[in-house]
Parts: C-alpha cells; sequence; structure tokens
C-alpha cells in the first residue's frame, strides 16, 4: 500500500514471486470511469473508491495469500478490504512527497498525473500501530523491501 509511485507493483510482483503466491495490481480492478476521473487530474473520492476496493477485498478472499498492490490511503479503505479478506496484512511503501513526486515525473505511460500526488498524500493515514503490517521507507531498493517484507511475513506466520 501507499501513494501512486511508491513502488506498490514492483514490490508486489516481486514478493509475490518469492513467496510462490499469484499477484494482481489493484489498478486493473479499476472500473473505466476511475480511470477516466483521473487522467483527467481529478482526484477520486470516497463514492469512487468503495466498490473497487470491495473488488480489492473480494480478489483476496479468492487468493488465499495473494499478493495486491492497492494504495489503501485511509483506515477505512484498509477496514474496507479486510470485511471481505479479514487477515490481510499490509506492506506500506511510505517516503517523502519529493521523493515520490520526482517518480512519478519519471513514469511514463502511467494514467496517474503527477498533480494528484498531493491529493494522494493529504488523503493518507499511515498504517496504524494495531494494524496487521509493516512500513518500509522506499528510499531502500526494491530488492531490499522485498527481502525484508518476506522475512518478517514468514516470521510472523503470515507468509
Amino acid at each position: 500500500m501507499g501513494v501512486s509511485s511508491c513502488g506498490k507493483s514492483t514490490v508486489g510482483e516481486m514478493l509475490a514471486l518469492k513467496l510462490g503466491l499469484p499477484f494482481m495490481d489493484g489498478d486493473d480492478l479499476h472500473p473505466a470511469e476511475n480511470i477516466a476521473k483521473m487522467e483527467s487530474g481529478t482526484p477520486l473520492d470516497d463514492d469512487d473508491r468503495w466498490p473497487w476496493l470491495t473488488l480489492v477485498g473480494r480478489w483476496l478472499a479468492d487468493h488465499d495469500g495473494g499478493v495486491i498492490a492497492c494504495s489503501a490511503l485511509k483506515r477505512s479503505y484498509r477496514d474496507r478490504i479486510r470485511e471481505a479478506a479479514p487477515d490481510t496484512v499490509f506492506v506500506h511503501l511510505h517516503e517523502s512527497r519529493e521523493l515520490m513526486g520526482a517518480r512519478m515525473a519519471a513514469r511514463p505511460g502511467h494514467f496517474m498525473p503527477t498533480s494528484l500526488l498531493d491529493s494522494q498524500f493529504a488523503t493518507l493515514e499511515l498504517l496504524g500501530d494495531d494494524e496487521a503490517g509493516r512500513v518500509y521507507d522506499v528510499s531502500m531498493t526494491p530488492g531490499d523491501i522485498t527481502d525484508h517484507a518476506a522475512e518478517w511475513l514468514r516470521r510472523s506466520g503470515e507468509a
């Protein structure tokens, strides 16, 4: 989980491969209306996100032990996912707005414009101490994050 350009898809895919689990990019579950809204530079609101988050939770429930890349920016969004998949554990990729902006600007061909990054940071609620998950600094390499997350998941019995 995390804001756009934090490396969710890259780390998620690597983590799924390392753990032998199925992977899904949550962006692929967005309806066309959400994609069009983001492409136009309009941030999604909660009403846009609820059906998508339900699909994310259902995918996780249908793929016991799967890995999905999903922003899950608010606690209430993570709660919605956990309604369908109660054992969900979050790997939260986090770093400064400046680093994420630089990464986003260098990412060609993605539907999410850099102008929406501020709205994502404004929406972001960091992973709570009482939530199943761990925060990783994305200044680490994707490989290092993957290795640390896989080790943590194995130690904690989540993988």
